[in-house]
Order: C-alpha cells, then structure tokens, then sequence
C-alpha cells in the first residue's frame, strides 16, 4: 500500500510538469504567431509608404480599387478563419494568417502618414507595455474572466456603432469618448483573451488541432494589439 502511494505521488509529480511544459510550449507558439503577424504588417506598412508600391493602393484622388479591396479584406479573411478552420489543413489556415497580416499592414499604412513617426513609436511600446501587462495577468490570475469578457464584448458592439454613427456627425467630443472606450474594452479584452487560449489548450490534442487552434489564438490577441494601439494612438499620437 506504501508502495502504490509512492508510486502514484511518484507518477503526479511528474504528470504536472509535464502538462504544465506543454501548456508553456502552447502559449509560446501562440505568442510567437502574434509577433510574427505583426511584424509583417508593420513590414508591409512600412514597405507601401516607402515604395512605389503606395500608388497601387492611393492615388491622388483618393484610395484606388486595390485600395478599397486592401481596406475591406482584412475583415473578410477574419470571418474565413473564424468559420472555415475547421475544414481548412494547418498549411492553409497559417497562409491565410501570414496574407492577411500583410493585407492589414496595407490598410494601416495611410497612418504612418498621418501620424509624426515618433508619435507612432512612442504609442506602440506604450501599448506593447499595455498588452504584456494585461496578458500577463490574464495568463496568471485564479479569477473566472467570463463575465467581464461577455461585458466588454457588449461594449465593442456598442463602440462598432458609435463609430458608425460618427462618420455622419463627425463629432470630436464623440471621437474622444469612442477612443477612450476601445483602451478600455481592448486592454480588458487581452486578459480575457489569453485566458480563454490557456484554457482552450489540452495535452491530449493532435498536432494538427494544436496548430489551428494556436493560429486563431495569435489571431484574437493580434487583433487586441492592433485594436489598442489605434485607440491609444487616436488619443495620444501627434498629428504631422
């Protein structure tokens, strides 16, 4: 009997280092995804405003027909992955994460226009201090984030409006009060986001399975950088 309680000490002391290696391992491939997606967008950026490239997508009359399929195609890919992943192969669902990283960089890119290129800096490790911190808590905290994740989700719903109704009104007031929200939901919506991608992961997944859910896991916490680093930069970033 002393003998089967060694043993099953024995077995769980190793078990949960080894879950806990593997989650590691989960949640490094999710964060390495993010950062490679966002280095190719600020690439891709930098790329069309430095390039002949710019006058594919913006002439001097506006955006060009490429332009507007740059502007709208992030969103559509989005809902792609969303729906699609199931049935997609990992090869495919990480090429369409690795274009649409890109194509975002072309629809950001009108910003580093309009915004001073120290201002844009400046924002950005603000925000990247920001993210670390807030997904860093919600990797770390025993507290259930569910209920605050379905609230702010309501907000983002009611800030999607908001801005939608403001390019009627073009209100500054209006645009201040939108920017200060999205810093809120979005700073809240990292910490809920990374705990649900901690507790999505399970040692008994497949690499493929694995794969695919790091891809959407990259892609919810790349879209919260994206999200606060415009709202922050809204509010904080100096106009040329």
């Amino acid at each position: 009997m002393a003998d089967l309680n060694t043993r099953a000490r024995s077995t769980g002391s190793v078990a949960v280092p080894a879950i806990d290696a593997g989650l590691r391992a989960y949640m490094l491939r999710v964060y390495n995804y993010m950062l490679m997606g966002l280095a190719l967008t600020g690439a891709a950026a930098f790329a069309v405003v430095n390039t002949p490239l710019w006058s594919l997508f913006f002439g001097a009359d506006g955006m060009t027909a490429l332009g507007w399929i740059a502007l709208f195609a992030p969103l559509g890919m989005v809902m792609f992955l969303s729906f699609r992943i199931q049935h997609m192969s990992f090869a495919t669902a990480q090429a369409t994460f690795w274009i649409y990283a890109g194509v975002m960089g072309i629809a950001l890119a009108p910003i580093l226009l309009i915004y001073t290129g120290a201002s844009v800096a400046r924002v950005f490790f603000i925000t990247a201090a920001t993210f670390g911190a807030m997904s860093l808590y919600g990797y770390t905290t025993k507290r259930d984030l569910t209920a605050m994740g379905s609230f702010l989700f309501m907000g983002l719903i009611g800030i999607i409006i908001a801005m939608l109704v403001n390019m009627f009104l073009v209100s500054s007031m209006m645009d201040f009060v939108i920017s200060v929200l999205g810093v809120i939901i979005f700073t809240g919506l990292t910490a809920y986001d990374t705990q649900k991608i901690k507790e999505s992961y399970q040692v008994s997944l497949s690499g493929e399975v694995a794969g695919k859910l790091a891809i959407m896991g990259a892609l919810r916490l790349y879209l919260d950088f994206v999200n606060l680093f415009l709202m922050l930069l809204r509010l904080l970033g100096d106009r040329r």
